[in-house]
């Protein structure tokens, strides 16, 4: 327990060197189901994307690579990872194609009906009200819009790290979710059309659900 909490309060929110450790050690660790997740979505050159809980900002210059004639912006409530990802995205910053802005999934500083994509990566587990979080995102989309959610861990997962997971929820706080839980969550906000994808021997989850046109 001792050594559990500090990394855990590093995950939620990065500080200091050790938080800039971790960020680097998510970016390189996060990259593959972060490619698997963006698989199941159709990011087009002209859109606007959001991501939520942009961490070291590698999803976000991921996003950048494929909208290219349109704009990506990260967000996360964390300055240290604020000052990572702009790093990260530093050329891309400069061009005008990427912005990353400190703030909350619970109080997105962006206009109704403003992005085309919204992405959460390994994120909405630590959101504090998750729901909440869900109706904001739900906002900022554009009617037509999609929500992509992926995380390397669900409730129900047989796998060594979803165990874990579980094993270790009175400490950590993380929402743990079913694959059912997820499709409810999407579809009480108002998402229509929501689809699944599970990578079972690896644990993973993507959920997309649509803004009704």
């Amino acid at each position: 327990m001792i050594t559990t909490k500090p990394r855990v309060n590093h995950c939620l929110k990065p500080t200091g060197w050790l938080g800039r450790l971790v960020l680097r050690n998510m970016n390189a660790r996060h990259s593959k189901v972060t490619d698997w997740g963006l698989s199941h979505i159709s990011v087009e050159k002209h859109h606007t994307v959001l991501d939520v809980g942009c961490g070291g900002g590698r999803t976000v210059s991921k996003l950048a690579a494929l909208a290219t004639q349109g704009k990506v912006y990260g967000i996360d409530y964390s300055k240290e990872s604020v000052a990572v990802a702009r790093k990260t995205n530093k050329t891309s910053i400069d061009a005008g194609r990427v912005e990353i802005i400190e703030a909350s999934v619970s109080e997105l500083p962006f206009h109704e009906n403003t992005f085309d994509l919204i992405t959460a990566v390994e994120t909405h587990f630590w959101w504090p009200d998750i729901p909440a979080g869900m109706r904001e995102i739900f906002r900022v989309l554009k009617p037509g819009g999609s929500l992509a959610i992926v995380a390397e861990v669900y409730k129900g997962a047989q796998t060594r790290m979803a165990k874990m997971v579980e094993k270790y929820l009175p400490v950590t706080g993380m929402k743990f979710l079913t694959i059912d839980e997820h499709r409810e969550l999407c579809e009480n906000t108002g998402y229509a059309d929501v689809t699944l994808a599970t990578e079972v021997s690896k644990g993973w989850i993507t959920v997309i659900g649509k803004k009704p046109a």
